[in-house]
């Protein structure tokens, strides 16, 4: 059975960025089914109209044969089609549709992308959107100078943003410039054990009463 809807926003986050982007699903469409809506049924629809729910033969298949592979994926009433390079319908019936190596696709404060690494390779991409991370950033510096230590350290933990490599560098930063703030007033800088910077990896659907594996995805 295909697994569309991700029961946590740090599920939908990881099985786009981990599963799908990095494996060559680039090109996308973001939708909201409507309240009058029920999203199984949107999913069921969304599903057979682009003929999504098949085996990874059949996926291996397509590839070979120059046609593109979809993917869905639905938080909530959110929800995201994201396919690979190929001739397939979802092209002429989403002519919308944003390429995320241009693009960035947003979700619940995330920016989730495709680029190329210090390393000179191409990696999937997950850090806060800029504006979400300008408004963090002046939380902080407002609480720097008028927390303790141990409250801003519980602060920074708090923080619900799960720590991929480029979000650590953001929260690195914000505690840079917190310390920064601190130093020139004299007072105890925040240690960095104050930041969470190992992501948990986690299950992203739920189904029939039990956690299930990420499913596994083919390009």
């Amino acid at each position: 059975m295909y697994r569309c809807a991700a029961t946590t926003v740090g599920g939908f986050v990881q099985q786009l960025a981990v599963a799908y982007v990095q494996h060559g699903y680039w090109f996308y469409v973001t939708g909201q089914v409507p309240d009058r809506k029920c999203p199984l049924a949107v999913d069921a629809k969304l599903l057979a109209r682009y003929e999504i729910a098949i085996s990874k033969w059949a996926r291996a298949r397509r590839k070979r044969g120059g046609r593109a592979n979809i993917q869905y994926i639905r938080y909530g009433r959110f929800f995201v089609l994201i396919a690979t390079r190929g001739e397939h319908r979802f092209f002429e019936d989403e002519p919308t549709f944003r390429d995320i190596r241009r693009k960035p696709l947003s979700f619940a404060g995330y920016s989730i992308s495709y680029k190329l690494g210090a390393d000179r390779k191409w990696h999937a991409s997950v850090r806060i959107h800029p504006s979400e991370y300008l408004t963090l950033k002046a939380y902080f510096l407002d609480l720097a100078t008028r927390r303790s230590v141990e409250k801003l350290s519980a602060e920074f933990h708090r923080i619900p943003f799960e720590p991929y490599a480029p979000v650590r560098r953001q929260f690195l930063n914000i505690l840079r410039a917190v310390n920064r703030k601190r130093q020139r007033a004299g007072f105890e800088l925040v240690p960095i054990e104050a930041l969470r910077l190992r992501r948990a990896v986690v299950r992203p659907f739920v189904s029939m009463g039990r956690t299930e594996d990420a499913a596994e995805a083919w390009s």
